[in-house]
């Protein structure tokens, strides 16, 4: 017997990698989500119902007993002063015209909860340190962007929608996130540790993203911030072996962290920034991973695709 009722549920980003598989995994528990579209952004899955979200304004929210908020141009590329500006905005900015839309209406008719994402990387580059979800924003660009993310989120709270933060971290999945880059570099014989390989990483799986985001709708009074990140953060140079072993590569030809800094500027801290996230309060909130593990997250993706399946199928996402 199910402990929850059906909701109906507005998406922003749905068209991303994220999305896909949160609309899928909703369906399976009995949701239907509602994708909210910009002109001239990504389609929408089929047969969804969609609203479109002006540029200058607020989505129509009415309706909706909750909203994902997944909206943000990717952080990949040269962080020229024009991009990092889309990288605000398209965060910031979209996640403040949300909040203003769900506080404008009526009492009685605004979402019941508003779980918006977020990063590991609102805790900046800290070493060691073991980081849950209490601890502070560190500093850099990364952080200041969930810091100011996450701030503008919570604005919701004002008017009684419960707001959950969900802080993503190294997104892996068969079919996209970053181990499809991994996958092409390891392919090539090109792997190799970032930097000296001693920065920890958090990985995740696609599917215990979207099964965290569907729990924390389902949760009565689930609100905060919540890692998203496998049990077992662990350092650059082990994920990189363990990515060589999984896919039977060799990966001999490390990347020099000043190599890194001259190729990509300001953006290398993607790669050689140490954040060491463990998901304290999404486990403490009844979250069971399904792919607790780096091991268990590489099992999946590197293992060959059944011949007949198919990531739209319907129960694909449990």
């Amino acid at each position: 017997m199910r402990d929850f009722y059906p909701m109906k549920v507005g998406i922003t980003g749905a068209s991303g990698f994220i999305g896909k598989y949160l609309i899928r995994r909703l369906r399976v528990r009995g949701h239907k989500a509602v994708v909210f579209t910009r002109e001239g952004g990504g389609k929408a899955p089929a047969s969804v119902q969609t609203r479109p979200f002006p540029p200058d304004g607020p989505p129509e929210l009415r309706g909706l007993d909750a909203v994902v908020n997944l909206a943000g141009e990717s952080i990949l590329g040269w962080w020229t002063k024009a991009k990092k500006s889309r990288i605000v905005e398209s965060r910031v900015g979209t996640t403040d015209r949300l909040v203003a839309g769900i506080n404008a209406l009526p009492s009685g008719k605004r979402p019941r909860i508003l779980v918006s994402a977020s990063a590991v990387g609102f805790y900046g580059d800290r070493a060691d340190a073991l980081l849950d979800e209490n601890q502070p924003a560190g500093s850099g660009f990364l952080a200041e962007v969930a810091r100011d993310w996450e701030e503008s989120a919570q604005k919701a709270e004002a008017s009684g929608t419960r707001v959950a933060r969900v802080r993503i971290g190294i997104v892996f999945g068969k079919d996209g996130g970053s181990f499809a880059v991994q996958r092409k570099i390891f392919g090539a014989g090109v792997g190799g540790r970032l930097g000296d390989g001693r920065q920890w990483t958090s990985p995740v799986h696609v599917e215990d993203v979207a099964g965290l985001i569907v729990h924390l709708l389902e949760r009565d009074g689930a609100a905060g911030a919540f890692n998203a990140a496998c049990i077992e953060p662990l350092r650059n140079a082990d994920l990189t072996a363990a990515i060589a072993k999984a896919l039977h590569r060799p990966a001999v030809l490390p990347a020099p962290a000043f190599a890194l800094r001259t190729l990509l500027g300001e953006a290398s801290h993607l790669l050689l920034d140490s954040t060491r996230a463990v998901p304290v309060r999404t486990l403490e909130a009844g979250y069971v991973f399904r792919y607790p593990t780096p091991e268990a997250i590489l099992a999946d993706v590197c293992a060959p695709a059944p011949a007949s399946a198919s990531v739209d199928a319907p129960g694909t996402v449990r």
